[in-house]
């Protein structure tokens, strides 16, 4: 394999953090590739949807990158319109997924973009769940057309720190990127002596191009962009597509239907029900024998501790 085979794969499905060291902002930014295809490919979207979805599910992992915690970030959207569900998560881990449901119909587009905000009775909510620390949820207001815009304004009113936020994809990456002033000791920024640092970079991040994010590895991106305020990055974080459906899952939601449900439905199809996973397209398949061991499980009490 040649070194700059090497490189690329390298600098594929990959999340940076870094510091712009002279202007006291810190950073994130994330590439897609073969994690998103993977999403991608498994269901026909439209070049609208299909960039959006991109959008958030770098969006999701971007997220993760200045956040401690143990579990998964995820984005939601729903709305009554022909776009019903937008979903991206990433864990802390760097699993990522996502998937879009849709009716056939009209969505709204401006400029060739999805404009979500203009969907009816839409929400977007971050949640982020945590392992054995239950979940916190964020809503997000849907007054701009634009995801980098809607969570730009999320982290300002639930922050009260300013972000800036691009995210740019299309069938073959999906890439985000996000910087933050350094909240100092008192709240002040670690640049309180350059005034000028945070609309300075500002401006800089202003001439970036969707098709130049997508084209551009990330440390040649940040380096073009930023090699005057002295970038320090540090260890890269891999990221890959990763579902978390198992056998376990499954068995466990047949044994909350119950058995009036499972019975019901094993007759509609024949003995058999097959669940297939919408994120990953595993399948899983339950004959009558199945379906009677499971029940009798959840039917059974536990046995009495014997005490000592």
């Amino acid at each position: 394999m040649t070194d700059s085979i090497v490189d690329t794969l390298a600098s594929e499905d990959v999340l940076h953090r870094f510091l712009l060291e002279k202007a006291g902002v810190r950073g994130v930014l994330v590439r897609l590739g073969a994690s998103w295809q993977d999403i991608a490919s498994r269901v026909d979207y439209s070049a609208e949807l299909r960039d959006t979805l991109g959008q958030a599910v770098a969006a999701s992992a971007l997220l993760t990158g200045n956040v401690k915690f143990e579990g998964s970030l995820s984005l939601e959207f729903k709305s009554q319109g022909a776009l019903r569900l937008l979903f991206a998560e990433c864990t802390d881990k760097g699993r990522l997924r996502g998937l879009a449901r849709f009716d056939e119909g009209d969505m709204p587009v401006t400029d060739g973009k999805l404009d979500l905000s203009e969907l009816p009775d839409a929400a977007l909510a971050i949640t982020i769940g945590q392992i054995d620390r239950g979940r916190y949820q964020g809503l997000v207001d849907l007054d701009t057309s634009s995801l980098a815009e809607a969570l730009e304004n999320y982290f300002l009113r639930s922050e009260q720190l300013p972000a800036r936020i691009l995210l740019a994809a299309d069938g073959v990456h999906a890439v985000g990127l996000i910087l933050q002033p350094v909240a100092g000791e008192g709240g002040h920024s670690a640049a309180e002596q350059d005034d000028d640092a945070w609309e300075r970079v500002g401006h800089l991040t202003a001439t970036l191009s969707a098709s130049e994010m997508l084209s551009t590895r990330p440390e040649e991106l940040l380096f073009r962009l930023y090699h005057e305020e002295t970038v320090r990055l540090y260890e890269p974080k891999p990221l890959a597509f990763g579902c978390t459906c198992s056998q376990e899952r499954v068995e466990g939601m047949l044994r909350a239907l119950g058995r009036d449900e499972v019975e019901a439905t094993l007759e509609d199809r024949d003995g058999e029900i097959e669940v297939i996973c919408e994120f990953c397209a595993t399948r899983y398949v339950f004959d009558r024998v199945d379906a009677e061991r499971l029940l009798t499980q959840a039917e059974t009490p536990p046995a009495p501790s014997t005490l000592q």
